[in-house]
């Protein structure tokens, strides 16, 4: 084993059971883009904003059509071998739980019980008048019925399900309301912009109190909502450990980081651990 393996396993072993902070960085081995690069810099354009999406009627617009190409990338994803990893943990009891700041459910779907959504799920719209829950798939149908879209092959997808698409398509797309009060339909997550909600939130220091320790994967740390979870951990003296190949912003916090292919580097610990608990059970 090298040393960084070694490091990382007596770690994870010494302050069981963590809690991990993962970033779009963890999904991006399952073709999922992220807006920024490992220092931190947008790669594109800013996202749209949360008070655009609610009072701007042309920008709803904007968004429902290029998240109609985009969409079912990432519905067609598959968790990579950190959200394997991660479930595994989990299941060793080396993890307490995920908080994901990620909106695709890719965590889930790897097999990780306990995962808090931080900034909720694109799989569901959520209309802004009633509350209604809608399933996004549902939505998709209506999208493709009643517009006429391009082939994606074409188009540059971006993260979380957006697309760059010509503007005279978004200018003639049509957009569907809610199927129960007519009212306006809104992706189920937290927009940038946008606040978490405070039961979320709590929910996330719960989960961090009852965990001997905190690791951060795969993110930055440039959006407020997740950073205010380490300073949370170490301001309580728990042990907080980073595997991101930049920056980030917790680094002055940390008492490890792991910067060279840190998601390998977390693979192959689960792969020891798993391992050695099997060797333990069968003696």
């Amino acid at each position: 084993m090298s040393k960084s393996v070694d490091s990382l396993l007596a770690a994870l072993t010494a302050h069981a059971p963590w809690v991990a902070l993962t970033g779009a960085g963890v999904s991006e081995a399952s073709g999922i883009p992220t807006y920024r690069d490992h220092g931190g810099k947008w790669l594109g354009s800013q996202p749209i904003q949360h008070d655009e999406f609610v009072s701007d009627a042309a920008r709803r617009r904007r968004y429902w059509s290029r998240s109609a190409l985009g969409w079912p990338r990432v519905a067609k994803a598959l968790p990579n071998s950190t959200h394997d990893a991660l479930a595994e943990l989990e299941r060793s009891g080396t993890l307490s739980g995920v908080i994901t700041q990620n909106v695709d459910r890719l965590h889930q779907q790897a097999g990780s019980k306990q995962v808090i959504d931080l900034h909720g799920r694109l799989d569901q719209v959520r209309c802004l008048d009633c509350s209604a829950i809608e399933a996004r798939s549902t939505l998709q149908t209506w999208l493709e019925t009643h517009n006429s879209l391009p082939s994606a092959a074409s188009l540059n997808i971006r993260p979380d399900g957006d697309a760059d698409l010509p503007e005279q398509i978004i200018s003639d797309f049509s957009i569907p309301q809610c199927s129960r009060c007519n009212g306006t339909l809104m992706p189920d997550v937290v927009f940038f912009g946008g606040t978490v909600p405070k039961p979320t939130v709590e929910a996330c220091y719960q989960l961090i109190d009852a965990s001997q320790g905190m690791m951060v994967l795969g993110s930055s740390l440039s959006v407020y909502s997740g950073l205010r979870f380490c300073r949370y951990a170490a301001e309580r003296g728990k042990p907080l450990i980073i595997l991101n190949e930049g920056q980030t912003r917790a680094d002055d916090l940390c008492w490890h980081k792991y910067d060279t292919e840190p998601f390998s580097l977390l693979a192959e610990c689960a792969h020891h651990l798993r391992h050695a608990a099997q060797e333990q059970l069968h003696g």
